[in-house]
């Protein structure tokens, strides 16, 4: 039987359902400190954070060190996708029992880093979610896209080849146990560096 995508999806959430509760501090803790290390070169930029199911890699102390010296946004769930609102206190549960921040009328199309959760990822390094497709359509109406940080509280892959076009992809996953660099999104991100480097000298030259 091929695996499928709602197959691995399934897999994926029983695995880090099951996982013991009493070490899942030391696991955010150490997703914590990778993460803080991995956003140390993006200063007084505008990130985008997720706000933390139970069992999913607990973001809570990774936006507090860093809301005073970035711009802080997290979901704010409208119909089939969501917008991006600041952070601020306090959080109201809302759908899915997912914890929001207030309503704001700012209409926000473009961040420096977008740190999202994942349930898995395939041989492509494409997202797995819960299968609501929430953040693709909101990926879909960025201006650009930003730096995309994966994060997982268990590592969940397959090298199949599972997912759809449409379905985003990072350009580093964190884990408590590994990171993982996409390769492919670093050359294209070189390669477009250059480009932009070779039209300014071009222009004044």
């Amino acid at each position: 039987m091929p695996l499928t995508k709602a197959i691995f999806r399934q897999n994926c959430l029983q695995k880090i359902k099951s996982s013991p509760l009493h070490n899942q501090f030391y696991k955010n803790a150490k997703i914590d400190a990778k993460l803080l290390r991995e956003l140390k070169r993006f200063k007084n930029k505008r990130i985008l954070f997720y706000t933390s199911l139970p069992f999913e890699a607990n973001t809570f102390k990774s936006i507090q060190k860093l809301r005073k010296k970035c711009d802080i946004f997290v979901p704010f769930m409208e119909g089939e996708s969501f917008k991006m609102v600041p952070f601020r206190l306090p959080l109201k549960k809302k759908k899915f029992g997912i914890y929001e921040a207030g309503k704001s009328l700012r209409d926000i199309k473009k961040v420096d880093v977008a740190i999202v959760p994942i349930v898995g990822v395939d041989g492509n390094l494409q997202r797995v979610g819960f299968g609501k497709g929430m953040y693709d359509r909101f990926f879909e109406k960025l201006k650009k896209r930003p730096y995309t940080i994966f994060i997982q509280s268990e590592f969940c892959y397959t090298k199949e080849f599972i997912c759809d076009a449409y379905d985003i992809t990072c350009d580093v996953i964190i884990t408590p146990n590994i990171n993982v660099q996409n390769k492919n999104i670093a050359i294209k991100r070189n390669q477009n560096a250059k480009r932009d480097t070779n039209w300014r000298l071009n222009r004044f030259r």
